[in-house]
């Protein structure tokens, strides 16, 4: 007996696309991820018709840009750009000239009673920086303003993933939710057949007592997914800011499962991975930081001009000084060093990075395999099998020849079969955005096309 597939099921679903990375590429990565999410969930249509007063099924395509647009997290980034421009402007200025007035030889005793015999001056000193420390701070503000446009960046594609992962488990709920309509409906129908065989005294009463208990715990249970519905429905709402969900239903397709290449042509793609490039921004920064640094190790010159008056003899001359510290004790060694063993340490956790990602993408490569052999597997033998063993149990509980309790576990194994199956679905999609998030881009290049309505309605593809 083939598989009928809910009114509402669409026909294609993959995780979102995440393109690779960088402080310069965020615009365009993001751009990219947008159109390839939309390729992946926006190819298929809902098939049941919606009602002329319902909102559309929300796309993914609209879930992430309105979460690019209203997230109170990547709208925070812009007091963090305010806050590092004003560290620019103070990086870029120069020392303060200082106005020095001194007085000697007076209110003394002898020549020097009163201000018969002191010595007035005025001056003007400016410090000069030497070793280019301007150019350095300046330097290093850009590069910490490098950082924080990568690591929005890195951000941004956090939230699309965020929004993809949370739209798969909507889809997902969706499908569990018309599962355990399907659920009361059958158990509405047994219990409707068995009371008529009670009151045609072909059974006894205890199962017209079973069969009600059996609807009230599918009731139970189909209050239960709407609920855990509504709540994944009001996560997805507040990555974009939403207090309350504005859609009804997400417009997705669980059962269509893209093509993953193989483990090692992957691992080679883990050098797109936002994190590692991440690294790039990083290296820039301690290197402005070490070069900062050693220019704060160059003493600065420091020089005076003024003019000095003598009242003793009613004269008056400029003044003209250089002062330069003598580096003697202190070259900044010691913040110079510090600098470089944060470079060096970049370096080492760059390397334990791409090694924990490559162990990782190797158990999600294995999970993504398990979850497609299992949605294959039920797709081709079992789910066939649970629905034709539920008509067989059906026609022979209907004749005599099987009692109530085991059309009851004929049905309840079709069911749990039903849930296993969007278990696995749910679980592919969910392990291939993680994988698609590790490597940078997307892996479904080429998406098959989706069925049409009259295909989709019918048995699963094989």
């Amino acid at each position: 007996m083939t598989r009928r597939r809910t009114a509402g099921r669409p026909a294609a679903l993959g995780a979102a696309p995440i393109a690779r990375t960088g402080a310069r590429t965020g615009a365009r990565t993001i751009a990219s991820a947008v159109r390839a999410a939309a390729l992946v969930f926006g190819l298929a249509v809902m098939m049941a018709p919606a009602a002329a007063d319902d909102p559309p099924p929300l796309t993914l395509r609209a879930a992430i840009r309105a979460a690019l647009t209203g997230n109170p997290e990547l709208r925070n980034f812009a007091w963090d750009f305010k806050a590092q421009d004003g560290l620019a402007t103070q990086a870029a200025l120069r020392p303060n000239p200082q106005l020095n007035a001194q007085a000697e030889d007076f209110a003394g005793s002898g020549a020097s009673r009163g201000f018969t015999g002191s010595e007035f001056s005025l001056s003007i000193s400016q410090a000069l920086e030497l070793g280019d420390k301007r150019r350095r701070r300046v330097e290093l503000a850009s590069e910490q303003r490098r950082m924080i446009e990568a690591d929005r960046a890195i951000r941004q594609l956090d939230i699309v993933a965020e929004v993809a992962r949370c739209f798969i488990r909507v889809a997902a709920d969706q499908e569990r939710s018309a599962l355990a309509e399907r659920a009361v409906t059958l158990a509405t129908a047994m219990r409707d057949e068995v009371q008529k065989r009670v009151d045609a005294a072909r059974s006894p009463l205890a199962e017209a007592s079973r069969a009600g208990i059996q609807l009230a715990r599918a009731r139970l249970d189909r209050q239960q997914v709407e609920r855990r519905l509504a709540g994944d429905r009001q996560r997805l709402a507040a990555l974009w800011g939403d207090e309350t969900p504005a859609f009804a239903s997400v417009s997705a397709a669980l059962y269509r499962l893209p093509a993953v290449g193989d483990y090692r042509l992957l691992r080679d793609q883990l050098v797109r991975n936002p994190d590692l490039s991440r690294f790039v921004s990083a290296a820039r920064l301690r290197d402005a930081q070490l070069r900062l640094a050693r220019a704060q190790g160059v003493p600065n010159l420091t020089v005076e001009a003024g003019l000095r008056r003598n009242q003793d003899s009613d004269s008056q001359g400029l003044l003209f000084a250089l002062q330069l510290p003598l580096a003697v004790n202190d070259r900044n060694h010691g913040n110079v060093d510090a600098a470089g063993a944060e470079r060096d340490r970049l370096d080492a956790d760059q390397a334990a990075l791409a090694l924990r990602l490559k162990t990782e993408l190797f158990a999600l490569h294995q999970q993504l395999a398990q979850a497609r052999a299992e949605v294959e597997g039920l797709e081709r033998e079992i789910l066939p099998r649970a629905h034709e063993a539920l008509a067989q149990a059906r026609y022979a509980w209907q004749r005599g020849r099987y009692g109530y309790l085991e059309w009851v576990d004929v049905q309840r194994e079709l069911l749990a079969v039903e849930r296993q199956h969007i278990d696995a679905a749910e679980q592919y999609h969910l392990q291939l955005a993680e994988i698609e998030r590790l490597t940078g881009e997307a892996l479904a290049d080429a998406l098959p096309e989706p069925l049409p309505p009259s295909t989709a309605t019918g048995a699963p593809p094989p």
